[in-house]
């Protein structure tokens, strides 16, 4: 995987959202590595990182569903007996945890903070710190769970990817800024950030959106033990206020802040406040 770095000390990575890439911190990751060693990933298939062929899925082809999905995975199954659902998450995550060898403060944004709430779980001893940021342990709506998108909903947004990849992208980079404070200037900003890098893998996007639908880690979050600042956003409408209520009442030790007037994307809505809540919980 592709990972830049800036700055010194302390180190912190930051994981991006599903399409996105490293980059798209933009001023936030600066700013940052004034005070930390900030490392920026990009996830596999986004920005400057490939698919790995290791995987057992060459070719660029994730192919999450196939036969040459279940035979490139079945040694993780072996030493891991998980859900069908996480095999491809927690293929993302030991691919992280094998880049470091040093414990990390995470910082998550949407995917990102699935990734890294499996990560804490998964490799305990690699996590310091997590900050998840319009992050749910949920995305889609369950029983008995209504804080997150509808499966039907999500199924068209599949199906539309493959129709028009270009333009689905675009619909979704409106959705995370949809309501927010100064949403037109916004969402040029992440137009123009996601364009740096070029357009995603379109394999990788649907096996993100795959991790999406299927993965539910509520039950998992008493569990992990790190200290977590949960920042959600006030007008949030992809993953909703009651959501980082939920995360942040069920991890052990969080604490929770609702930054007002932002969206999905309150780094860059509102850096300034989402820099003194996060540099404040790092330097605890």
């Amino acid at each position: 995987m592709h990972v830049e770095t800036q700055g010194s000390g302390a180190p912190l990575l930051l994981i991006h959202g599903w399409g996105m890439h490293g980059g798209m911190w933009g001023g936030v990751a600066e700013r940052l590595a004034e005070h930390f060693r900030v490392l920026a990933v990009d996830l596999p298939g986004h920005g400057f990182s490939a698919v790995s062929g290791e995987w057992g899925v060459g070719s660029g082809e994730w192919g999450v569903a196939s036969r040459e999905w279940e035979v490139g995975c079945s040694h993780l199954a072996s030493h891991f007996p998980l859900p069908t659902p996480y095999l491809l998450l927690d293929v993302i995550v030991d691919e992280l945890s094998a880049q470091f060898d040093e414990p990390l403060a995470v910082c998550g944004w949407s995917l990102g903070g699935q990734i890294a709430l499996r990560w804490a779980l998964r490799h305990p001893q690699q996590i310091s710190r997590l900050a998840l940021v319009a992050s749910t342990p949920c995305f889609v709506r369950r029983t008995g769970w209504e804080c997150g998108m509808s499966e039907e909903t999500l199924a068209e947004f599949a199906a539309a990817l493959q129709q028009d990849y270009a333009l689905t992208l675009r619909r979704f980079l409106a959705l995370q800024v949809r309501g927010s404070e100064r949403e037109r200037e916004l969402l040029v900003a992440l137009r123009s950030a996601l364009a740096s890098r070029g357009e995603p893998d379109l394999d990788a996007l649907q096996a993100g959106l795959d991790i999406l639908r299927d993965c539910d880690l509520r039950n998992e979050l008493p569990g992990i033990r790190q200290p977590a600042l949960v920042i959600g956003g006030e007008r949030d409408t992809l993953t909703p206020p009651q959501a980082s209520h939920y995360l942040a009442a069920q991890l052990p030790d969080a604490r929770l802040v609702e930054i007002g007037g932002a969206a999905h994307a309150p780094f860059l809505s509102h850096p300034d406040e989402f820099m003194k809540h996060l540099t404040g919980f790092l330097y605890e």
